[in-house]
């Protein structure tokens, strides 16, 4: 289980946005870099950036922005927003992200997902962003008619790291996480699977390392820290301590 603190970025700033609504963004560190920084010596491990003008434009536009942080922290990027063709992933890759991120071309171009897997074995991630169940691309600006679940059984033989299911409508909304749905698609896949949208205070955290939530591979925190709601080191102390007896348990065995 791993807990990823979000970085998104609109305008070379680092803002969240509440239910995608671009209009909705509130900044919360004009340094994202500096950011990227606070959640390194906060003791996280992995980054996760999206570039929000990028998932808009179909390209990378807050790159300067995104070649800081990279230079800033030592700790594990993914990267997601404006990523539809494999010299971006090769571009992104030989800069120093660890996975990229495929949104809008998972579903309009799903070879690209296929070809890139394969060229970069477990560097190359699939958001699912889902709004009623139903995927949303291009920034969430649009909806595809086509169920979530259907769109990652497409890639489980492809070589995919991992699904970024991301709950539209509670994301930035500090409603908890829609755990129900993240666990039943990765229930019925073999991709691992990272949850997103609406995590909201060390409650959810704890959600997160039940029984119940096993299959998960970890969750996304963006507005929840940003405001003070989840206190980094009790969030991180909770999944270790998850991590330990899942250690143990297995030694045990």
């Amino acid at each position: 289980m791993i807990l990823f603190p979000a970085i998104d970025l609109k305008d070379g700033l680092c803002v969240r946005l509440e239910q995608g609504d671009m209009a909705r963004a509130t900044v919360f560190n004009r340094n994202p870099a500096e950011q990227a920084r606070t959640f390194e010596e906060a003791g996280f491990e992995y980054l996760h950036i999206v570039d929000l003008d990028g998932a808009f434009a179909g390209r990378p536009v807050n790159a300067s922005a995104i070649e800081r942080i990279l230079e800033s922290v030592a700790i594990a990027v993914q990267l997601g927003g404006g990523i539809r063709d494999l010299p971006t992933i090769e571009s992104w890759l030989g800069k120093g992200v660890t996975r990229v991120i495929i949104g809008t071309s998972a579903v309009r171009n799903p070879q690209l997902v296929k070809d890139a897997a394969k060229a970069f074995p477990g560097r190359v991630a699939v958001g699912l962003d889902a709004r009623a169940g139903r995927v949303a691309v291009e920034g969430w600006s649009a909806q595809a008619d086509l169920p979530a679940l259907d769109l990652a059984r497409r890639f489980e033989d492809a070589g995919v790291a991992a699904i970024i299911y991301t709950d539209v409508a509670r994301d930035g909304m500090l409603t908890g996480l829609g755990l129900d749905a993240t666990i039943a698609l990765a229930e019925a896949i073999s991709i691992p699977v990272i949850a997103s949208g609406g995590l909201a205070s060390i409650e959810d955290v704890k959600q997160l390392v039940e029984p119940r939530a096993q299959k998960l591979a970890g969750a996304i925190a963006g507005r929840a820290l940003y405001d003070g709601r989840l206190d980094p080191a009790e969030a991180l102390q909770v999944i270790r301590k998850a991590r330990r007896q899942a250690a143990e348990g297995l030694a045990r065995r």
